[in-house]
């Protein structure tokens, strides 16, 4: 275990389109610092191999209907962790549980809560991913916020126990990274390498985003007992990728290439290609810079439209849920070589989305976020909505 000290064209343009903060105020050993998302496939640590995007590109106009509620009164939900066999896992950020929701019924199952975690302001208890091997060892890592920092644990999920008992002591693989009453990250997933990554924020201290050797403002990459994993940018070190303000979201294509979603500040809001080593500019450069040695993002939003949290992918599209901007917005990335502009969908239909998760095909599992102290909570107000996509 680590235990840090604080110490494009190509395939896509930015729809342009108005706002204030996100949050507002109201990999190669040698990295790759092109002011613009290459189309290239990944190799398995997500850095890339050079050759051009292949696949047949979706449709230019795509679509998202809501087809059914799962489940509602969810309080606070943040992470959305899919079972074998369908039914979900989802945590609630403030109260500091996990719960069980079939995938069928909508039947919600309190599994337990989470030892140690300090929920206030953003922070709590976010992210949820199982194990590579949890067929085998029955673990759920979880990223959250402690009285000290912000860490990721991971727990036994022993569904023979009664409810509300189901979940072992945590074990800390990883901890250290700052906390702040804003931007805390907290999306965890495990990668088609098998390593687990982070996205972490730089708590409104802009200065950590860009210090290498802090652990705000980045992407972490993990071995799943929470070591550097092998073949980081920076030796030993755990950051995959930094300049970032607040990374909310991580999804995989097919091609093993890694996209984040980020909150700007005032002005635009990114969805990043991730390349292992790569500087993604803030406090630098907010959006679209073309300025030497910063990764400019793949699309960009005002952040009225769009506050990004959770991502994924389906269709060939990335599918980015909007937190201030009530939509889910749709992001052509699959065979695509020219010009496209993002869709938006569900605008102001069922409040703020916090998380959107891949459900197989054209399924996605959709995550509302309205008590989460931002939004304008009523009775039910929090759902898993299913939606299909094209």
């Amino acid at each position: 275990m680590i235990v840090q000290r604080p110490a494009v064209t190509a395939a896509l343009a930015a729809a342009a389109l108005v706002l204030t903060a996100g949050c507002s105020s109201g990999g190669s050993d040698t990295p790759d610092n092109s002011k613009s998302a290459e189309s290239s496939p990944a190799t398995s640590d997500g850095t890339s191999t050079g050759k051009p995007r292949a696949g047949e590109a979706p449709p230019e106009k795509g679509s998202a209907k809501v087809t059914k509620t799962l489940t509602e009164d969810l309080k606070s939900p943040w992470g959305l962790a899919p079972l074998p066999g369908g039914d979900l896992l989802v945590s609630s950020r403030d109260e500091g549980t996990i719960t069980r929701v079939d995938g069928k019924t909508g039947k919600k199952t309190e599994l337990g809560s989470v030892p140690g975690v300090s929920p206030a302001g953003e922070g709590g208890l976010m992210g949820l991913a199982l194990s590579p091997s949890y067929a085998s060892d029955h673990m759920v890592y979880a990223y959250f916020t402690t009285a000290s920092d912000n860490r990721v644990a991971r727990m036994l999920y022993d569904e023979k126990k009664p409810s509300g008992q189901q979940l072992g002591a945590p074990d800390t693989v990883f901890k250290g990274i700052p906390k702040g009453v804003v931007h805390n990250g907290g999306r965890i997933a495990f990668g088609p390498d098998k390593m687990l990554y982070a996205g972490t924020g730089e708590t409104g201290d802009t200065g950590l985003a860009q210090d290498k050797k802090s652990l705000g403002g980045k992407i972490l990459r993990l071995t799943p007992d929470g070591e550097a994993a092998p073949g980081n940018p920076f030796g030993d070190s755990p950051v995959y990728s930094y300049g970032h303000r607040n990374v909310q979201g991580l999804a995989w294509d097919e091609e093993k290439r890694l996209w984040a979603a980020e909150f700007g500040q005032d002005t635009w809001d990114e969805l990043n290609e991730i390349k292992a080593g790569d500087n993604y500019g803030w406090p630098e450069v907010e959006g679209k810079g073309d300025e030497e040695g910063f990764h400019d993002p793949v699309a960009q939003w005002k952040t009225s439209e769009a506050s990004p949290s959770g991502i994924a992918y389906a269709e060939g599209s990335v599918w980015m849920a909007g937190l201030r901007g009530e939509r889910l917005w749709r992001i052509p990335v699959r065979g695509v070589d020219g010009t496209v502009e993002p869709q938006s969908f569900l605008e102001g239909k069922h409040g703020r989305l916090r998380t959107v998760v891949a459900a197989g095909g054209d399924k996605l599992w959709l995550v509302t976020n309205e008590t989460d102290s931002r939004g304008t909570p009523e009775e039910g107000d929090d759902k898993i909505l299913e939606v299909t996509v094209k």
